[in-house]
């Protein structure tokens, strides 16, 4: 009988709180309001995205578990400024920018070169953090400053993608810091 690997969609993410996920619902809502049409970000896959890993079987599960755990993280602050969008054929997608602080691209960079030597191929591109409001937009609208908004960051979480039910779902198999994972595990009553 062959054994076949299982494989996994996976990234390294910060999720957010109720009061910052709530302001990303009314910038997505405030887009949608002024578009055509559009693939919009349920607001629970409300996320900025560290390092996507692509698909990986459980040896680069593991392998990015302990990368996570080994790279130095500390608390730091996270701002959202603005909303923009990166121009693509059939629809742009349209994201709220996060400021790019110190302690965050370190993080980033941290992980990055970390998981390029734990043996992943991660893409090269200046990394640009944003958080996605929506994918495959047609809108008259152009980009927009906002009132600055933000959390404090305390934990980055390692996120499995899939489609269940024909619904983009992502959840939490891993996490690094306080409040992490727990928030995403389901218990039955």
């Amino acid at each position: 009988m062959e054994v076949k690997c299982l494989y996994m969609r996976l990234f390294i993410a910060i999720n957010f709180n109720d009061a910052t996920r709530s302001r990303l619902l009314a910038l997505r809502d405030e887009l949608r309001s002024h578009s055509e049409r559009g693939n919009f970000s349920l607001p629970e896959n409300l996320h900025l995205t560290l390092a996507f890993l692509s698909e990986c079987d459980e040896n680069q599960s593991a392998a990015a578990k302990t990368v996570m755990d080994a790279v130095s993280f500390e608390p730091f602050d996270i701002q959202v400024e603005r909303v923009g969008r990166f121009r693509r054929d059939g629809g742009d997608i349209w994201w709220a920018a996060g400021k790019p602080s110190e302690a965050m691209i370190t993080l980033q960079r941290n992980l990055t070169d970390n998981l390029i030597a734990a043996g992943f191929t991660l893409d090269k591109r200046e990394y640009k953090p944003h958080i996605t409001l929506g994918r495959e937009v047609v809108t008259d609208a152009a980009p927009w400053p906002i009132e600055s908004f933000g959390e404090t960051v305390t934990a980055i979480e390692l996120m499995k993608s899939e489609r269940i039910g024909g619904k983009l779902t992502y959840t939490a198999i891993h996490g690094r810091g306080s409040g992490a994972y727990k928030r995403n595990q389901v218990t039955h009553s």
